[in-house]
């Protein structure tokens, strides 16, 4: 009997990237897929693409620039095509692995990073579903658990709920998403625990339609107590009406979509630039007025490597945001809705769809979910 074909899970795949193994990858979908997201992480990831039906045709390899020393990992888009490369590769020497699954597979991968505990949380976890740059956290205190921003794979947080002999308390969207389907109403039921959104989230942006979803309301000043520990939240508009910051021991920030590492969240996915770009500018004065200089960020999101610690956790302090972060730094409000209007881009289409999903106005299959969800997030201005 032959030899099963190597592949690789894309969870390994990514903790050895993440950990900084110099792997190659090659990706064999057309360019257009490739150019809509691709694996991206780690500083040593070295990334090659070129769709089969050129790579089949070359009579030799040396285009390639792939180090037969070192493994290869081809990616495709659901793990089939990739197969029929690595067995090509293979015959030539190179150490190819197939990763299972493909793009589709990279796409539910999460990589769970540990922050340091504070004063009231014995534990803050990073969760980075890298495939979409999105990020996600789990805060425990005294066994209790909020978990903030979670993406639609409840079990992955069930799994670090257990690790960390948690018990869910509550479940909080930052704001209503548009880039990825939001596994928080999910988990509010699994979990039986409140499920808190601001009110001005929960109807559709577009047409003003109530959503058809059940939560607490989270109002600018309202907090969430659990074990030793307390949320405050701050009404932060701007990238949506009812986006919110909250405040954990006066040292972390988990800041949704307001501010990220080296941008803002973009105001214009609604339509209503000119209105929520203004929103934006009074969120930013105030968070210039009242947040102190070591107050940690935690954004839920991120565009790339550049936003990373070297601890791989993705946060800066406020005051280094303030320096280095290009429109948070514009000190005139004239100035600053210029720079954004001149940094304005399509909203991708899915994201009015993704919203109605997510106010419960719509329903998906699981297939349909993956498909509308592909590719990297768009949520900040550029």
């Amino acid at each position: 009997m032959a030899n099963p074909l190597p592949q690789i899970a894309p969870q390994e795949l990514a903790e050895r990237l993440d950990q900084g193994e110099a792997l190659q990858v090659l990706d064999v979908r057309a360019p257009d897929h490739v150019a809509q997201g691709s694996v991206n992480l780690g500083a040593a990831l070295e990334h090659r693409a070129l769709p089969n039906s050129k790579l089949f045709a070359l009579r030799d390899l040396t285009g390639l620039r792939l180090d037969p020393t070192r493994p290869v990992a081809v990616v495709c888009g659901h793990g089939n095509s990739s197969k029929q490369t690595t067995a090509f590769l293979r015959e030539r020497g190179y150490e190819a692995f197939s990763v299972a699954g493909g793009m589709a597979a990279w796409e539910t991968v999460y990589v769970a990073r540990r922050l340091a505990a504070t004063a009231s949380l014995s534990h803050l976890v990073q969760l980075d579903r890298i495939g979409k740059g999105a990020l996600s956290y789990v805060l425990v205190s005294d066994g209790d658990a909020v978990v903030v921003d979670p993406g639609r794979h409840v079990d992955r947080y069930d799994a670090l709920l257990a690790e960390l002999e948690a018990t869910p308390a509550a479940v909080v969207d930052t704001h209503l998403h548009a880039d990825y389907l939001s596994g928080a109403r999910e988990a509010a039921r699994r979990w039986q625990v409140p499920y808190f959104l601001h009110a001005e989230d929960a109807i559709s942006p577009y047409d003003g339609t109530p959503g058809r979803l059940a939560y607490q309301a989270l109002a600018d000043g309202d907090t969430i107590a659990f074990g030793r520990a307390t949320l405050r939240a701050v009404h932060t508009p701007g990238h949506t009406l009812g986006s919110v910051t909250l405040i954990v021991d006066d040292g972390l920030a988990l800041a949704g979509d307001f501010i990220f590492v080296q941008s803002l969240g973009r105001p214009d996915l609604a339509g209503k630039t000119d209105s929520w770009a203004k929103l934006l500018w009074r969120s930013l004065e105030q968070a210039r007025r009242e947040w102190p200089g070591e107050l940690l960020v935690l954004p839920a999101h991120y565009a790339g490597e550049s936003e990373r610690r070297s601890d791989r956790i993705v946060a800066a302090r406020f005051d280094v945001i303030a320096a280095r972060n290009a429109p948070v730094a514009i000190q005139d409000e004239t100035a600053f809705l210029r720079w954004i209007a001149e940094h304005e881009a399509p909203p991708p289409a899915a994201y009015r769809l993704i919203k109605e999903v997510n106010l419960g106005l719509r329903e998906l299959s699981d297939a349909e979910a993956g498909s509308l969800e592909s590719g990297p997030n768009q949520c900040a201005v550029k």
